[in-house]
């Protein structure tokens, strides 16, 4: 590919057609491939997944993999830093199979802008993501958000964070 050529469907969608065969053969799917600047460093930045979760090894193992196929590829004209990470517990939903698989769990929607109440953002369930986002909150209440509006949703730990407060088995010496 010409250096100065853009990428038929841009840098992310070429690096995720590279990576996705790579990742499959190690168990793993791409959640999202990302290729952004902050500052003066571009990082290219595939995050995967996998039914439990990955680790350390998995970032490690795709990485082997994927760093001399896409120098062999050569799909990106600037010097960039490739990042291999999970999604994480809070992952941000941004394609329409993320959207699908968390229907009918809690999501947290943030607004570009705050709202008529000066809320800019809404915890609840994930009732739908076509054109619009649609969240039922812990009231009941819809509500419904138009998607250029929106500026993440992320999935919600569900992680009990209570402490146990039942010392019953606590003994001191």
């Amino acid at each position: 590919m010409a250096k100065n050529s853009r990428p038929e469907g841009g840098v992310a969608a070429v690096c995720r057609g590279i990576a996705e065969p790579l990742a499959d053969s190690l168990g793993l799917s791409i959640w999202d491939v990302r290729f952004v600047k902050e500052g003066a460093d571009w990082y290219l930045r595939v995050i995967i997944d996998k039914p439990e979760g990955v680790d350390i090894n998995d970032c490690v193992d795709l990485s082997h993999l994927l760093s001399p196929a896409l120098d062999k590829a050569d799909p990106i004209a600037q010097s960039y830093c490739l990042e291999v990470m999970s999604p994480g517990i809070e992952r941000e939903l941004t394609r329409p199979e993320h959207f699908e698989a968390y229907e009918g769990l809690p999501v947290t929607v943030r607004l570009i802008r705050p709202d008529e109440n000066g809320e800019r953002e809404f915890v609840g369930l994930l009732i739908s993501a076509d054109d619009d986002i649609t969240i039922q909150d812990e009231d009941e209440a819809l509500h419904t958000f138009p998607k250029k509006s929106v500026s993440a949703v992320n999935a919600v730990d569900l992680w009990d964070d209570e402490e146990d407060t039942n010392n019953d088995n606590i003994t001191e010496e």
